[in-house]
């Protein structure tokens, strides 16, 4: 029923640059948004790496990095440019706390599945008013305790691949039962949901959008950390949360595409989706 109702609207160059919009030359820092990534856990601080590199890189005027205390020295030698906030904990996330305002939070990356971190996120979402992008461990805690879905601040967004959406919305026998159960997710939760995968697809509402970049190259680890990352700056510069998830799925497929001539699909790694983001910013505005 749902895909007879709706055809799914392509994702290209035409569709993305409706929704762009000029950037003023009197701009600073400041009106570029702050990002927060909360994420990381021992083993897993890349994945907040990855994810704090890509909301800069995609136009983000300030992004700070929430993570446990084995990751500080990492992330401050890493990416100098991002600010960092520690848990109090060594290994992983047991308390999310942080002083600043920010535009949008993305969380999720590396987090891991402690108790702890679960009972950290819960506490989190009971007071929080900021907009989400929630993705990877955060998803799948709360696939768990799907009763704390309705914390979350309408509009935000989810990014579940296929095995994580099945944890959020139960196993499907057709694309058409898929879509008509995410859709059903969407109305009582009033989440965006950005479902990767080839294509991509996103769904607001009975609304339906797909992809058009991509390759295989992107089916490699890192790659949803980096999508999460943009979406989370789109997101903290003002931008809607369906116009941000339309923008950066669109960026983060075009990536593949672009450096397929000198890196080819084996030898692609989530760091070429960030080093090639201006190239697709540059394309995505012509």
């Amino acid at each position: 029923m749902i895909m007879q109702m709706h055809t799914p609207i392509k994702i290209d160059r035409a569709e993305v640059k409706t929704r762009l919009r000029p950037i003023d030359p009197k701009s600073h820092k400041g009106t570029f948004g702050h990002a927060l990534i909360i994420g990381g856990s021992h083993g897993k601080i890349g994945a907040v790496c990855l994810a704090s590199k890509a909301a800069l890189k995609s136009g983000c005027g300030l992004v700070t990095a929430f993570i446990p205390m084995c990751g500080y020295i990492i992330l401050q030698v890493a990416i100098p440019e991002v600010m960092v906030i520690t848990d109090h904990n060594e290994k992983s996330i047991s308390e999310i706390k942080f002083k600043i305002v920010p535009n949008a939070i993305g969380i999720g990356p590396g987090m891991g599945q402690e108790v702890e971190t679960q009972n950290a996120l819960h506490k989190f979402l009971k007071s929080n008013k900021t907009q989400l992008v929630i993705d990877a461990d955060a998803l799948n805690i709360l696939s768990v305790h799907k009763s704390w879905l309705k914390l979350i601040p309408a509009n935000s967004i989810v990014t579940p691949h296929q095995k994580e959406l099945e944890r959020l919305i139960g196993k499907w026998k057709s694309e058409k039962e898929m879509l008509k159960k995410a859709v059903a997710f969407y109305k009582q939760y009033h989440l965006v949901m950005v479902l990767k995968g080839a294509p991509t697809l996103i769904i607001e509402n009975e609304i339906i959008f797909e992809n058009t970049t991509g390759n295989a190259a992107l089916a490699t680890a890192g790659s949803g950390d980096v999508l999460t990352g943009i979406i989370t700056s789109l997101v903290a510069q003002g931008f809607s949360t369906i116009d941000s998830a339309i923008i950066a799925v669109f960026l983060h497929g075009l990536t593949a595409t672009l450096s397929l001539p000198e890196t080819g699909i084996q030898s692609f790694t989530a760091s070429n989706i960030i080093d090639y983001l201006g190239k697709a910013w540059l394309v995505a505005g012509k």
